[in-house]
């Protein structure tokens, strides 16, 4: 492997790692008493808007479309992570 395809697989990663913890916490601490972010679509909905948003980005050198999508099922996830973790929270 080249240079260039070890970065592209770390920038990949970190923004994947970085939407699905900054989306997590998010969900977890502003979102918890929002009936709309505790649907079934929400991970769907803001993954996706997330992907959108960072698909012009895929004009730099170092990010593509594969990144936009990845940094979209981090932020999915994410999303699906904090409305699990706000069921467990006490005094809901």
């Amino acid at each position: 492997m080249e240079f260039l395809d070890l970065l592209w697989i770390g920038v990949t990663g970190a923004g994947s790692i970085w939407g699905y913890v900054t989306s997590r916490r998010f969900v977890r601490r502003r979102l918890r008493f929002v009936d709309a972010a505790q649907k079934p679509v929400a991970p769907l909905l803001a993954g996706g808007a997330a992907a959108l948003v960072a698909a012009p980005l895929a004009a730099l050198p170092l990010l593509t479309i594969g990144t936009a999508a990845a940094f979209g099922i981090g932020i999915g996830l994410g999303v699906r992570h904090g409305q699990n973790d706000v069921k467990r929270l006490p005094g809901i």
